[in-house]
């Protein structure tokens, strides 16, 4: 999810300072507006890197409130679009602070979407509060709550996360050689949890905190930490490690351990720290083997 927020968010310096060449300094208190703006910034040779429109600035002595906003960033691997009911630029502390139907778009297919967002220029973050809903490629995730870089590289949703992940070789269970694709291999896979979810694009991991539950058909899994390993490209989990108080069912089959380890390559789990298997059997008997 390439997504340049940097880029996005400093069209606000941009345009305070071409506003006020427009118009003027603001040199009182009240405040002075411009209708149907449509601002534009070039980089080297003539080439436009962004484009900001919206219905109205207001520029006080201390902020700039813009109104309707719709942007484009025209990035060296991925364009942007960003638009928002309103938005407020401080010009003492560089601060931005976006609201109301906060949406952020890339041509590459990434989606974010939320109340509001702020930006802190001098610790370069993003930031809300809010719920957030995430979409790229197979993975849809919400949250309440984020703190990013501004090209949300890395991402960490707060609390309450749900994520979906669409993953047709992903299973717990042994894999059946009948040539056939299992009916449940069709079925998301849905990760959730009460703390936090941090994610490194560049590093293609996820790690989940705090009662993580992974669903997947009829299979699911619990711990209290679990790092998961996937491939942009290919759209695919490729390891997932669970730790502390793991529980696997896979329909009427429970395992306990301490930790887990399962990997797609081969489709094994491999437990660790006092595993504990309990067979389910139809005579009304339960079997259970471990130590």
């Amino acid at each position: 999810m390439r997504i340049s927020l940097f880029l996005i968010l400093g069209f606000f310096v941009a345009f305070n300072l071409s506003a006020e060449e427009a118009i003027g300094p603001n040199t009182d208190s009240s405040n002075q507006q411009i209708l149907d703006f449509e601002l534009s910034g070039f980089g080297e040779q003539g080439k436009k890197t962004w484009e900001v429109k919206g219905n109205s600035a207001d520029i006080f002595s201390d902020t700039v409130k813009l109104n309707d906003i719709k942007a484009r960033v025209y990035g060296e691997q991925d364009n942007v679009n960003l638009v928002a009911d309103s938005g407020v630029y401080d010009k003492a502390n560089g601060k931005v602070h976006l609201k109301d139907n906060v949406v952020v778009t890339s041509d590459s297919g990434a989606k974010l979407v939320t109340d509001s967002l702020d930006w802190q220029q001098d610790i370069q973050r993003v930031s809300s509060k809010d719920n957030v809903d995430i979409t790229k490629d197979n993975l849809k995730a919400v949250g309440r709550g984020i703190e990013a870089e501004p090209n949300l590289k890395k991402v960490k949703l707060n609390e309450d996360v749900k994520v979906d992940i669409k993953d047709a070789n992903f299973s717990f269970a042994p894999q059946e050689n009948s040539g056939q694709p299992k009916k449940e291999a069709q079925e998301p896979i849905t990760i959730t949890c009460d703390g936090s979810l941090n994610v490194d694009y560049e590093k293609q991991v996820a790690v989940f905190n705090k009662n993580v539950k992974v669903v997947h058909a009829q299979e699911e899994m619990y711990a209290d930490k679990m790092t998961v390993s996937f491939d942009i490209k290919g759209k695919s989990i490729e390891k997932v490690e669970s730790v502390g108080h793991v529980k696997i069912i896979n329909g009427e089959n429970t395992t306990y351990s301490e930790e887990a380890v399962y990997t797609a390559k081969d489709k094994k789990v491999v437990l660790t720290g006092r595993p504990r298997l309990v067979i389910y059997s139809s005579e009304g008997i339960n079997a259970s083997f471990g130590n």
